[in-house]
């Protein structure tokens, strides 16, 4: 990409905010652009896991990236999209940079966490991590397509404890006052980042553009403050370079309330870094006292109390649960039982106890918790995203094919495995111990249950 096709305006901007840098800058828009994947420690870090990141590191000839422990960089022809590590879930595919923002925000184990701007899933499938897999996480995102995207990746991650919502954020700002301990926001952009992943998104900057986003990311930051709790807090990043949208933004945050305080801010740039650019700040609420400016939108807050759990939903519970007793004894079966049509769904337990399933009444969720079972005429067909939350010794029955062999190619293309007769019924199928889907075996064949959107005809990406 050369200097003349960037806009004039946008070079003028960037030769003013960086001056004897700017050169520097914009000769690194002309350079490839940078490509990384971040493994999935909730797959990563078992014994099974290890060996197989292993084994990628050395297929992918991996680099570390300095600014995420998880995170390595790849180079082509490298294209781990491609290999059934990343239809298991063993990483997630994204740009080094945008992997600075998770570890900032620093999320724990067993906290209430909302990321609120989510799809297409690389913040949040690192923060899920980040949590260990306990607490709630509640991922967001307003377009309805893209919050699909967003729940397949959650689902093949493996994360069990993660709601993923499609609302607009004052609809979420109405339902959930003070009820996060931490918020990602990853806001709408401009895109400045994006210029030499896509060409296109330079056709699409202008100076006008910038005050759309800018304006944007105000009103959402106003929401994410109704409902970070006091000594909660917030971290908002862009993948956009100019001041405007970034410290200027952050700035008329502060000021407007003086509750919030800023504990840094920090910028990746290309020229420096290796990677595509990344603006990131993290802020803290106060722990005690409210200072709410009369411009700030307050929310109506929330009921305490529980609905009884309807007797169509706690009888198809218990049906799962019977069957579960035989085919996954080591499924803890702990949750919050959710029934849409017959899609059986488990609400993570920190939802169940301290919020009620009253607050998801008219709300689009692509994706209640984790999805254990569909309820086909009396029988149960456990779903896939059971699959991939399991640990192999959970289930019953499994089926493990070597991550190198033609098994394994001919499961992620849909077709069934002659197996032993011996084996039967429903049996989890791993790569290399690692979970790809659920299949049926009987009278020596192994039927192929994997989504056949998920089946690999063409090279699979995460960022989308």
């Amino acid at each position: 990409m050369n200097e003349e096709r960037l806009p004039a305006a946008y070079t003028a901007a960037i030769r003013e905010m960086l001056g004897q840098e700017a050169d520097a800058f914009l000769e690194s828009c002309t350079a490839r652009r940078t490509q990384g994947l971040r493994f999935n420690t909730l797959k990563s870090t078992s014994l099974s896991g290890r060996a197989a990141a292993a084994h990628a590191a050395d297929l992918f000839a991996l680099t570390p990236v300095a600014w995420c422990p998880e995170g390595y960089y790849y180079e082509e022809p490298a294209r781990p999209g491609r290999h059934a590590y990343h239809t298991a879930g063993l990483y997630y595919i994204q740009e080094p940079s945008a992997m600075s923002a998770a570890e900032l925000l620093a999320p724990r184990a067993g906290e209430t966490v909302l990321d609120f701007a989510a799809a297409p899933g690389g913040k949040t499938t690192h923060i899920a991590a980040l949590m260990q897999g306990q607490g709630l996480l509640v991922s967001n995102e307003i377009h309805p397509e893209r919050a699909k995207i967003l729940a397949e990746n959650v689902e093949r991650l493996g994360i069990s404890h993660a709601i993923v919502t499609s609302a607009a954020p004052g609809e979420l700002s109405r339902r959930f006052p003070e009820v996060f301990d931490r918020i990602m926001l990853d806001a709408p952009c401009s895109g400045e980042g994006m210029f030499r992943k896509d060409p296109a998104a330079i056709g699409e900057w202008s100076p006008e553009h910038v005050e759309m986003c800018a304006a944007r990311q105000w009103d959402i930051l106003q929401d994410a403050y109704i409902m970070l709790k006091p000594g909660g807090s917030l971290a908002y990043s862009t993948c956009t370079f100019n001041r405007k949208e970034n410290e200027d933004t952050i700035s008329r945050f502060l000021n407007s309330y003086p509750d919030m305080e800023l504990i840094c801010e920090k910028r990746l740039w290309p020229h420096v870094e290796k990677g595509e650019g990344h603006f990131v700040a993290l802020l803290r609420k106060e722990a005690s006292g409210e200072t709410v400016p009369s411009q700030s939108k307050r929310g109506s807050g929330r009921s305490k109390t529980s609905p009884k759990l309807p007797s169509t939903v706690r009888d198809a519970y218990q049906q799962f649960m019977s069957w579960a007793a035989g085919e996954l004894p080591g499924f803890p079966g702990h949750g919050m039982p959710l029934l849409f049509g017959d899609s059986l769904y488990l609400l993570p337990e920190a939802f169940s106890a301290s919020l009620h399933t009253g607050l998801l009444d008219g709300l689009k969720v692509p994706r209640a918790g984790l999805h254990i079972a569909h309820l086909k005429k009396n029988r149960i067909e456990p779903a896939h995203a059971l699959a991939m939350a399991l640990e192999p010794d959970q289930a019953a029955r499994s089926y493990d094919l070597a991550a190198d062999s033609p098994e394994i190619q001919a499961w992620l293309r849909g077709e069934s495995l002659p197996v032993s007769p011996e084996l039967h019924g429903w049996t989890l199928v791993t790569v290399d111990g690692l979970p790809v889907s659920w299949g049926k075996a009987s009278s020596g064949q192994l039927k192929n249950h994997l989504p056949k959107g998920l089946r690999i005809l063409k090279a699979q990406t995460d960022e989308q």
